[in-house]
């Protein structure tokens, strides 16, 4: 396989759900006709990124994995012989949990991945993380590739980019709702730098409360042989609702893989005990963490 497109679905949600539901529908369609492999949804599509401010209403809106609105993704997979990344405010207990199912060529899901790190300085305190990092060996047809995912907030953790690089992750898949501007698109550029793989952001367009569009990709490749060094962005979208492809260059992206010096061949793990310490001291405690450990 030489190329793996993803489709970056940067769009404006509609007020409910089952428009939301038909929008996606339509944009997945138009992902197909133009030519991609997966079509990859933005943070939390099911309800636009809105969350209600009451409990009992949060969980009114939260869809099971079951449900129509997801099924139906999967269905539309295999009708259009293409990946769909659908997100979702999952209904789960305690509480609700910000979710990506990822769906292959055959409408099989693959995974459903929960957020790991909910940004529990604002609303997402109220809802459940998640607690792995899931790698899908995802058939497109003319090969297989190795995909993850984590959401918005986990990009700024290196962690999280990490452990998917080393449960095997060749491409990242990231639905996102926040202004993507120079530090978080340098965060992800860093991200597929040091792991040498792939990252596909989807982003909500401006319009979008606290968004501003810039669904982006990187393909991880810092330089080759005619080049001392490349800027591994293969694509930024800018403000406007719309469907941007994203190719990855696949093959080259694993000969680079082989041959160069990040990832994993040369870490030291056994002097990075701190980095799975729960404790948690000044100056960054915060009265309203959830974190254990803070001391």
């Amino acid at each position: 396989m030489e190329r793996l497109t993803v489709a970056l679905l940067q769009l404006q949600p509609e007020r409910t759900r089952d428009a939301n539901l038909e929008k996606g529908l339509t944009s997945c369609r138009r992902a197909k006709a133009m030519g991609a492999d997966i079509a990859l949804f933005p943070e939390m599509w099911s309800t636009g990124y809105r969350m209600a401010d009451d409990d009992a209403a949060l969980r009114a809106d939260a869809a099971a994995a079951d449900s129509n609105f997801v099924v139906s993704f999967g269905q539309l997979a295999a009708e259009l012989n293409m990946a769909i990344g659908i997100t979702f405010l999952e209904q789960y207990d305690p509480a609700p949990r910000n979710s990506l199912c990822l769906f292959d060529r055959f409408g099989r899901r693959q995974f459903i991945y929960a957020k790991v790190h909910t940004c529990d300085f604002d609303a997402e305190v109220r809802l459940t993380p998640g607690d792995a990092f899931p790698v899908a060996d995802l058939d497109c047809g003319e090969g297989t590739v190795k995909v993850g995912a984590m959401i918005c907030f986990d990009r700024e953790f290196p962690e999280s980019a990490r452990i998917l690089m080393l449960n095997g992750a060749e491409i990242i898949l990231v639905p996102n709702a926040c202004p993507m501007e120079i530090n978080r698109l340098s965060q992800l550029r860093a991200r597929a730098f040091e792991n040498m793989l792939g990252i596909a952001t989807a982003n909500y367009p401006l319009g979008t409360p606290d968004c501003n569009g810039h669904s982006s990709a990187f393909d991880g490749i810092a330089w080759c042989k005619d080049e001392m060094s490349r800027d591994s962005l293969i694509l930024e979208a800018g403000e406007a609702e719309g469907i941007y492809l994203a190719h990855f260059p696949l093959q080259a992206m694993r000969r680079y893989r082989e041959t160069e010096v990040f990832g994993n061949a040369w870490r030291r793990p056994e002097v990075y005990e701190a980095l799975v310490s729960p404790a948690v001291s000044a100056p960054f405690q915060r009265y309203n963490a959830r974190q254990k450990g803070q001391v």
